[in-house]
């Protein structure tokens, strides 16, 4: 509770929270309802200005864009929570390996995480299409593969730093297996920066589907989806700038959430940056002077 306490008082925190918590909200409502069916084609509708009923307009087909950023919710967070699970298990189980086996083990683990990390999750999710064709589960695997090499390279030299702690050299004495000191000791104090790989992760999981389904390598054209959206809407943008600002305005909103609560996230878990924020706001504006 006292670290919900100090989340929810970071300005960053609450913009973070707002953010998720309303794409959640969105997308449980799209489940039932949306203002029209965000497959329903009506030429006589096409290219409406932002008014009542169509609160932000519609496309060339007629299809209402509140609906279809609604329903785009949905791919969104599937997208997200997916390689954000898919990025967390790959990652603790390569930084584990790394840190807790034999010396050969490690070695070889730290040879694949520098390699896998020099190929951009992009590039991955690419040639992942092309074998086995676009598709949400392509990007959830491509950005889980390619962000869990990175949690692994980062949570690793934090994982053998608290191995020579003395509370887990105490708790090794005591009789805990690795498995043991790794759940009780070892991940608690890296979840700072666990969190904050986590968060950036599903931040960039977000603008991934959403470059890929532009595209055309992420979410089918036939599902709701804010890259397929932009897609189909760049074509017009200088006819009718404004219907390409919802969705494009919807993935800045969505990223910048997701970085600033893993920031606060980040913040709130660990006592000493609390302690040590007071000092830094009050030394920042002496500076800027």
């Amino acid at each position: 509770m006292s670290t919900l306490r100090r989340l929810c008082a970071l300005g960053t925190g609450r913009f973070g929270i707002l953010i998720v918590v309303s794409l959640v909200v969105v997308a449980l409502v799209s489940l039932a309802w949306t203002p029209f069916d965000p497959a329903a084609v009506d030429a006589r509708a096409r290219w409406s200005d932002p008014s009542w009923p169509h609160v932000l307009g519609t496309d060339n087909n007629g299809r209402d864009i509140a609906s279809l950023l609604m329903a785009g919710t949905r791919t969104t967070i599937v997208v997200a929570v997916g390689a954000g699970v898919v990025a967390s298990v790959l990652g603790i189980a390569l930084a584990a390996l790394g840190s807790l086996t034999a010396r050969w083990i490690r070695e070889s683990v730290a040879v694949l995480v520098d390699i896998l990390i020099a190929f951009p999750v992009l590039i991955i999710a690419m040639m992942i299409s092309a074998v086995w064709g676009g598709s949400l589960a392509v990007v959830i695997w491509a950005v889980g593969i390619g962000f869990g090499v990175n949690i692994a390279r980062v949570t690793r030299p934090e994982l053998r730093r608290v191995m020579q702690s003395d509370f887990v050299l105490a708790g090794r004495a005591s009789g805990l297996t690795t498995w043991q000191n790794l759940t009780r000791h070892l991940l608690p104090n890296v979840a700072p920066v666990f969190i904050v790989q986590l968060s950036w992760g599903m931040a960039v999981a977000v603008l991934a589907e959403a470059s890929l389904s532009y595209l055309g390598f992420g979410a089918p054209l036939t599902q709701p989806s804010w890259g397929v959206l932009l897609n189909d809407l760049q074509a017009y943008i200088a006819v009718h700038p404004l219907t390409v600002v919802w969705p494009g305005l919807a993935i800045t909103l969505t990223v910048l959430g997701l970085n600033l609560l893993g920031d606060a996230l980040r913040e709130a878990a660990d006592p000493t940056l609390a302690e040590r924020a007071p000092a830094a706001r009050t030394h920042v504006p002496g500076v800027v002077a």
